[in-house]
């Protein structure tokens, strides 16, 4: 009677552990999305989108300097120009070769974007009036990029610029203790002023 009580005991114990091994098995992951012929083509547009959201994201908290938007932006200016050349060669459609590589360097494009927002360059402005144009300007730019009142190419020459006027700023500082004379807050603020002049017009320009 004992033995057929441990018997019994024992089968029970190995169907358990068994059933326990069976829910334990990690779950097997969902196949990746694959790219096909057939793929809308606002999935393109709708990328485009997404990346100029995060580009002016990373430009309205200081994540993306504006000699790393102005490279962001050059290439997604290069890239639209060649969705619209491919597009103006078949009709106003992507082939499926053309699709595969527009997402290739789309996902090149978001990789950037992602990691230089992560890197350890950050815009600062200074707690001073040109600082505070400067911030100005570059939360303008966001806002014409996020909604879609300045194109990818005026970003990227904007930005340009405003690198440049950054750098003047940095050696202006640098060659007198960190300030700024009458003269360099003088010129700055004439080439913010055709800075802010030309973003204006860009952004009313549609």
């Amino acid at each position: 009677m004992n033995r057929t009580a441990l018997t019994l005991a024992a089968a029970a114990l190995i169907a358990t552990g068994s059933a326990i091994a069976q829910q334990s098995q990690p779950e097997q992951a969902a196949p990746a999305a694959q790219t096909t012929p057939n793929q809308p083509a606002t999935t393109i547009n709708d990328r485009r989108d997404n990346q100029q959201d995060r580009i002016a994201n990373g430009i309205g908290s200081g994540q993306l300097t504006a000699g790393e938007t102005k490279n962001l932006e050059g290439r997604e200016a290069n890239l639209n120009r060649e969705i619209k050349d491919d597009r103006q060669g078949d009709d106003g459609k992507l082939t499926g070769q053309e699709r595969q590589q527009i997402n290739r360097q789309q996902n090149h494009l978001s990789r950037s974007i992602y990691t230089d927002k992560h890197n350890a360059a950050t815009a600062h402005y200074g707690n001073n009036e040109v600082g505070a144009r400067r911030e100005n300007q570059q939360d303008r730019i966001a806002n014409g990029i996020r909604n879609g009142s300045m194109t990818a190419g005026q970003a990227a020459r904007d930005e340009n610029r405003e690198q440049g006027i950054n750098e003047q700023i940095h050696a202006d500082r640098q060659g007198n203790g960190g300030k700024l004379t009458g003269q360099e807050k003088g010129q700055i603020n004439r080439q913010q002023n055709r800075m802010s002049g030309t973003i204006y017009r860009q952004k009313h320009s549609k």
